[in-house]
């Protein structure tokens, strides 16, 4: 069990993490959102290898792995995110494949 600070520590560090990574890479995202170690990230699909690239190389100590869209849609944190054709993004409750809607009473 850590210290209680731990949380606010590592989220800390991670926004000083981000803010160097994001301001020397050559490819800007346009949607970066992140949620303790869940990043929602936005950026052109000619990009995306050497962005995550340059986001591993930036500390040896962390490491991104990458998901990307399939069918216009990605789950993110227990939300389905959908691209609509227009561009838009729609969101809706994502459940997995596995999920049997039982619950223990």
């Amino acid at each position: 069990m850590g210290s209680p600070v731990s949380a606010v520590i590592a989220n800390l560090c991670m926004e000083n993490f981000e803010e160097q990574a994001i301001t020397t890479s050559s490819y800007e995202p346009r949607i970066w959102k992140r949620y303790v170690d869940d990043t929602f990230t936005i950026l052109d699909r000619e990009n995306v290898d050497d962005f995550s690239q340059h986001l591993n190389n930036q500390q040896p100590s962390i490491h991104f792995t990458m998901e990307t869209e399939k069918d216009n849609k990605l789950a993110f944190l227990d939300t389905a995110v959908l691209r609509e054709p227009d561009g838009c993004l729609s969101t809706s409750v994502y459940r997995k494949p596995t999920h049997t809607d039982q619950y223990l009473a």
